[in-house]
């Protein structure tokens, strides 16, 4: 962490990995296109670099929990959106599961494993860590 001349704190990115965000945000797109369009192979091959770098992303944060596990909720995110795109292109996402639960609705495991985390940060982990989350703006 650094000061801005305001002296605010400033949280600081190596630029090898903003670029990898950056790229991130890219296969994250063309994936969604790939869906939006039905370019099956697109969509499909978009999720490995798209989840890839997205728990790259998650284990270089590791050291903040805020950073954590925000980037482990947008794993989670992926993961459901990619499940949810091929339960689409293999026409198997209306299919039932049991009762009145399709194979689509299986995406909300990984949604909901994501605001679990979340839920865990700011329910749990953020109002019970304060000094130490204050100690690493001002570091």
């Amino acid at each position: 962490m650094s000061k801005e001349n305001t002296g605010s704190p400033v949280y600081s990115i190596p630029l090898r990995y903003r670029k990898m965000e950056n790229l991130h945000i890219v296969f994250w797109l063309l994936k969604d296109i790939g869906w939006c369009m039905v370019w099956k192979p697109l969509g499909i091959a978009m999720i490995f670099p798209t989840l890839i770098i997205s728990i790259i992303i998650a284990w270089r944060t590791r050291q903040y929990m805020a950073e954590l596990t925000h980037n482990l909720a947008i794993t989670f995110w992926i993961s459901a959106n990619s499940y949810w795109m091929i339960s689409e292109f293999l026409h198997f996402d209306e299919k039932i599961v049991f009762g009145a639960v399709t194979f689509k609705h299986l995406a909300m495991v990984p949604f909901t494993l994501g605001v679990l985390v979340l839920a865990f940060y700011y329910g749990y982990y953020h109002p019970t860590h304060k000094e130490e989350d204050e100690e690493i703006v001002e570091g």
